[in-house]
Parts: C-alpha cells; sequence; structure tokens
C-alpha cells in the first residue's frame, strides 16, 4: 500500500441554509437520548438551532443542560401538550 498516494473523498456540506436542525427524541432508546442530545447539541454552531421534538416534558435533560452548557444555549418552547412537546434549542454566539 503506498500511504503517499493521496485519495479524493468528496466533502459533505451537511449545514442547512436554515440553521434548523429537527432532532426527534422519540425515536431513540431511552438509555441513549441524553448522550445523543448533548453530541447533537455539541455539534452546532453559534446561532444554529435543534428542533427537539419528545414524547414528554424533559425537565432533568433540560437541568443537565444548565448545568453543562449555562447560558449558551437558549430554551424556546414551540408547543407543549399531552402528546409531548417541541423545543428549540438555540447555540449563542459567544
Amino acid at each position: 500500500m503506498n500511504l503517499q498516494h493521496t485519495i479524493n473523498i468528496p466533502v459533505h456540506n451537511h449545514n442547512r441554509a436554515d440553521g434548523i436542525y429537527a432532532f426527534d427524541a422519540r425515536g431513540i432508546a431511552k438509555r441513549f437520548r441524553h448522550a445523543a442530545i448533548f453530541g447533537a447539541l455539541d455539534s452546532l454552531l453559534p446561532g444554529e438551532r435543534m428542533r427537539f421534538v419528545n414524547d414528554h416534558n424533559p425537565l432533568p435533560l433540560l437541568q443537565q443542560m444548565q448545568a453543562r452548557y449555562g447560558d449558551r444555549v437558549e430554551i424556546n418552547y414551540l408547543e407543549q401538550g399531552a402528546d409531548g412537546v417541541m423545543i428549540d434549542f438555540i447555540v449563542k454566539h459567544a
């Protein structure tokens, strides 16, 4: 194998023009949800948002987010009802 040979791998730009990324927690095993959510939030750039959908109001998650991110992530409830919640988590500019 020639390690000096250059391989051209296409680079994918997965950024959305509107900066809104959907995250439906209902499809993720409960055991992995918080880790997946934190991984997604850590991937966002300032000004981008994660539109979070869940089957319940995630109060323990919000407490963990406060401890981890402080005021760097804004939390805006878009919908809240018996069927669950839709929340925008917005990464603030420094």
